[in-house]
C-alpha cells in the first residue's frame, strides 16, 4: 500500500474535496511536501467523488510560510530548476483542472501555499488574514508561476510593486486589488467555502469544465483566438448529455439531473 501523506490532509465532504497543508508549525514547504501536494492534487482531480477542490490549511494561523529555507541552503541552479519545474507541474495540474478550484486562505499566507491559490478560480480569505510575497528579501522571486498569475490578476504595475516591496498586505487591501474575492469571518471560513463548493457540485460538470477551460486557458489568447477557442467549447457542449438534460429539464420546468461519470 502507498504510504499516506505526512504533510497534507485529504478529505471529501458532500463532493467537495479538501487538500489542506499540514506541516506544523507554519506550513513551511520541503521537497517532500511539494511532492505530496502535487500527488494529492492529482489524486483529488482524478477522484469521481470529488466535484470541487479546495486548497486550504490544517494549521491555525498559517496558510503557508513559504519554502523551508533550509532546503535552499547550498542549492545549485540545477537543483533550483528541479524544484521550480515540479512547482510548475503543480500549476499545470491546477490550470488544466476540469473541476472548480477554490481557496480558503487563513492567517499568514506567504510564499508557495499562497502562490498555489493564485491559480484557483476563487479565493476566500479570513478577514484577519495577511498575504505577502517576501522573496525579494532573500534575493529571489516566487517560482510557482506567480509572476504570470499576479500580472493577470492585479495588473502589471501593481504586481511589480507588490513583488518589489515584499510587504505583507491585509486581506481587505488584497480584496480591493482583486487578489482575494471574498472576505469571511475567521470562524466561518471553512463553512462558507464548503457551502459554496456544494453549490458548485450541484451544477453541470460539463459546463463548469467549459467555463474553466475557456476563461483560464482561452483568456490568455489573443481575442480572435479566444473566440475560436470558445466556439469549439460551445460546439462540444452541444453534444453532451448535460446540455440535452439542461434543455429538457428547463422546458419541463423541473430541476436538472446531471449525468455523472
Amino acid at each position: 500500500m502507498p504510504k499516506p501523506p505526512s504533510f497534507i490532509r485529504l478529505s471529501t465532504v458532500a463532493h467537495v474535496g479538501w487538500l489542506e497543508f499540514s506541516r506544523p508549525p507554519v506550513n513551511a514547504f520541503t521537497r517532500e511536501m511539494v511532492e505530496e501536494t502535487h500527488d494529492g492534487i492529482a489524486a483529488m482531480l482524478g477522484d469521481a467523488e470529488v466535484r470541487v477542490l479546495v486548497l486550504a490549511s490544517a494549521i491555525p494561523g498559517y496558510l503557508s510560510a513559504g519554502a523551508d529555507l533550509n532546503v535552499f541552503k547550498g542549492m545549485t541552479p540545477d537543483g533550483m530548476r528541479g524544484w521550480a519545474t515540479r512547482c510548475h507541474e503543480i500549476v499545470r495540474l491546477l490550470r488544466g483542472s476540469a473541476k472548480p478550484l477554490l481557496a480558503a486562505i487563513n492567517g499568514t499566507a506567504v510564499g508557495g501555499g499562497l502562490e498555489m491559490t493564485l491559480h484557483c478560480d476563487l479565493r476566500f480569505a479570513a478577514a484577519n488574514a495577511r498575504l505577502g510575497q517576501p522573496e525579494i528579501r532573500i534575493g529571489f522571486i516566487p517560482p510557482i508561476a506567480t509572476t504570470q498569475a499576479l500580472a493577470h490578476l492585479i495588473g502589471r504595475s501593481r504586481a511589480i510593486r507588490y513583488l518589489y516591496e515584499g510587504r505583507m498586505v491585509a486581506a481587505e487591501e488584497a480584496r480591493s486589488w482583486g487578489l482575494v474575492d471574498e472576505l469571511v469571518a475567521p470562524d466561518d471560513l471553512r463553512a462558507r467555502v464548503q457551502a459554496y463548493g456544494e453549490e458548485l457540485a450541484e451544477k453541470s460538470p460539463a459546463a463548469l469544465a467549459a467555463i474553466r477551460r475557456t476563461v483560464t486557458l482561452g483568456g490568455g489568447l489573443a481575442f480572435e483566438d479566444g473566440m475560436a477557442f470558445e466556439l469549439e467549447a460551445v460546439v462540444a457542449l452541444a453534444g453532451t448529455p448535460d446540455f440535452a438534460e439542461g434543455v429538457e429539464a428547463f422546458l419541463a420546468k423541473r430541476p436538472p439531473v446531471w449525468p455523472r461519470g
